[in-house]
């Protein structure tokens, strides 16, 4: 009819256009909520509800301390939560300290697990910050994602228990870190957040890598701290040393103006510095943390599986396991909060 398409093909010309149209949608939006991320910066941790995960061991009560110094300095509130499996499925071993035993009645877990949460978090939270605690049953690692979507950030220890339930709770923080979508704080029981003063914060110039800039602005400005901004050259990504240092001479200017673009009104507290080293960027990261002792340390996890997990997210996860530092992470491709719903409660319908 004039618009030189062959009815044959005319479907699939529609049906390409709106796939064309619908992502555009889709960047459109990605783009306007980044630009309202970036320019709402200096609010992105003010007032913050925070959700912390605990299994009534010593590592997730330095969890709870963390979560009162933010929430202290960004006029926020607590809410312990606990996501309990029936003893039945578990034998009784995640209970080990809980005060329950294997042979206690459902009908009084909830209340007996309400009570130990309000114990524990009454000696790390002040009262006027802590909120009513939370319970739900399920995987742990699920129950946090779907139960977080009502939360600003999530403050987590990076292991538990000793032994195989250590390995559980190492394991239900990295599938966290992974697929969640709000903003997480992971603690061990070495890390001093301090008054939240000095911050590092690492990008390897991707605009994920960008995600954190408004939170370590919004934390800046609130403290009064320092950040030094910092990009990894590693020599292992080059054939020699020579071409290392050239590209490091080159992006010297990249990093300053991320620094002009992204935090303006801080500027002169923001110390842009290129890295140049021998070791993996993960490996960097864990020698300026520990060189410099800063109180928090803040990067991008993809947490996509494939090659982009392995490349990119794997940065994020060992930065987790080796630092003893606070680590805050920001998952720009968590799963929807749809998708978290329903993976929940196909664990509570089994």
């Amino acid at each position: 009819m004039g618009c030189g398409i062959p009815s044959g093909m005319f479907p699939m010309v529609c049906s390409l256009a709106i796939l064309i149209k619908e992502q555009a949608i889709r960047d459109a939006s990605h783009s306007y909520t980044y630009t309202h991320c970036i320019k709402s910066g200096r609010s992105a941790m003010l007032h913050p509800k925070i959700l912390v995960p605990v299994d009534f061991s010593e590592l997730s009560e330095h969890a709870l301390q963390a979560a009162n110094t933010f929430a202290r300095q960004f006029e926020g509130s607590v809410t312990p939560f606990h996501a309990y499996i029936p003893v039945t499925d578990l034998d009784g071993f995640y209970y080990v300290g809980s005060g329950i035993t294997p042979h206690e009645k459902y009908s009084e877990i909830e209340k007996v697990l309400h009570e130990r949460l309000l114990e524990i978090a009454g000696k790390h939270i002040q009262p006027e910050l802590l909120s009513p605690p939370q319970l739900d049953v399920g995987n742990p690692a699920r129950a946090i994602i779907h139960t977080s979507n009502q939360f600003d950030l999530v403050i987590m220890s990076t292991h538990g228990r000793t032994g195989f339930s250590r390995f559980v709770m190492g394991s239900v923080t990295e599938k966290v870190l992974r697929m969640c979508k709000k903003p997480m704080i992971t603690v061990t029981g070495e890390s001093d957040l301090g008054d939240l003063t000095s911050l590092l914060v690492t990008t390897d110039f991707s605009e994920n890598s960008h995600r954190v800039f408004p939170f370590a602005g919004s934390i800046a400005e609130g403290t009064g701290g320092t950040i030094d901004l910092v990009h990894i050259v590693s020599d292992e990504q080059f054939f020699d040393s020579g071409a290392a240092e050239e590209t490091a001479n080159k992006r010297k200017k990249e990093i300053e103006d991320l620094a002009d673009t992204h935090f303006r009104h801080i500027r002169k507290r923001v110390n842009p510095r290129i890295v140049v080293g021998n070791r993996a960027p993960y490996a960097e990261i864990e020698h300026l943390a520990h060189e410099k002792g800063y109180h928090l340390v803040l990067l991008s996890s993809v947490g996509r599986t494939g090659l982009d997990y392995l490349m990119m997210g794997s940065t994020a996860s060992h930065v987790v396991r080796r630092v003893k530092n606070a680590v805050f992470t920001i998952n720009p491709h968590g799963i929807s909060p749809e998708k978290a719903r329903k993976l929940h409660y196909q664990y509570r319908q089994m």
